[in-house]
């Protein structure tokens, strides 16, 4: 074990790791929140492109951009959530799902099964347009370009704000994979994908790959993905490469909530591949000791972000 049978340094190991999640997060969070925003205004006003500054929120424009509907969502009074306007909407959960995360239509929903649903999306949004940031839409008047622009910079703050932990997650969660591959570059190891159809213990020595796919379950094969997968240059008796998932948290009541998710994963892995394999965990931020705990009573152990040299004896 690494970490996880040296509950005498958890304490201190969590104070060092709260304070340096804290400097990066005043350092780089509001920078990567500025990035995502920047990018968000692009999108809204390619929708009010689309819309005809929110005038045209027609089932036809949904069909030709289902991406357009999350900006939608965020220009009602109040703005809706997904499920809200699934409700009001009487409308499909994966329908919605498919327009904002794929950006397209369903194909094998049938044809008056998707109108039907277009229009009482767009029955809901037309009701509900924030009538105060499209005053144009109530007097069909011209459009003020300064009115436009407040309207779409709400828009996006919107959107960004509604997906505000995601955003510095994601940036965080980044930040430690490029992390590892930096430390793995410095002591001769190459960044190389191994199939997921080919066995875990044939792939090549030194080499790592993020984002990896696994296999798990024998009847009915599920594919989970890990974040890092490293065949140490000498591997281990059993073969198995190490198996890495970066974690992150501002704060300690999500980690709580979010700790059965490796849990989940670990027994997974042990479920397919034996006893041998192992999962480590690479921390940075509000992980208290209670999550530790639960954390090495389910078998697993841990890499702090701000002692990352601990992967050396992990056989890395």
């Amino acid at each position: 074990m690494i970490n996880a049978d040296k509950p005498q340094r958890w304490n201190d190991d969590v104070r060092a790791s709260v304070r340096l999640y804290n400097a990066w997060f005043l350092a780089a969070a509001p920078q990567a929140y500025q990035d995502t925003r920047l990018v968000t205004v692009h999108e809204v006003e390619r929708a009010f492109g689309w819309t005809a500054d929110m005038t045209a929120v027609t089932p036809e424009v949904l069909e030709e951009h289902p991406d357009v509907l999350a900006a939608l969502r965020m220009s009602t009074a109040p703005p809706l959530a997904r499920d809200r306007l699934v409700g009001l909407s009487s409308g499909s959960r994966s329908l919605l799902d498919s327009m904002e995360k794929s950006g397209r239509l369903p194909p094998r929903m049938r044809r008056e099964v998707l109108s039907g649903h277009l229009r009482r999306m767009c029955a809901v949004l037309n009701d509900l347009l924030d009538q105060d940031l499209f005053p144009w839409s109530r007097t069909g008047g011209p459009v003020d370009p300064r009115q436009r622009e407040r309207a779409a910079t709400v828009v996006a703050d919107r959107l960004c704000g509604a997906v505000a932990d995601p955003i510095v997650r994601n940036a965080q969660e980044q930040r430690q994979l490029a992390l590892i591959e930096e430390w793995l570059l410095a002591r001769g190891y190459s960044r190389k994908a191994h199939p997921a159809s080919l066995p875990l213990r044939t792939m090549q020595p030194g080499t790592f790959s993020f984002r990896q796919i696994v296999v798990v379950g024998d009847g009915h094969p599920v594919n989970i993905p890990v974040d890092a997968v490293i065949q140490p240059h000498t591997p281990r008796p059993h073969g198995f490469p190490v198996l890495i998932e970066a974690k992150s948290a501002g704060d300690f009541t999500n980690t709580n909530k979010r700790r059965k998710e490796e849990a989940a994963k670990i027994h997974q892995l042990k479920a397919t591949y034996g006893a041998d394999i192992s999962l480590l965990l690479f921390l940075c931020g509000y992980f208290n000791t209670g999550y530790l705990g639960y954390s090495a009573a389910e078998g697993l152990d841990w890499v702090w972000e701000h002692r990352i040299d601990d992967l050396e004896a992990a056989g890395v």
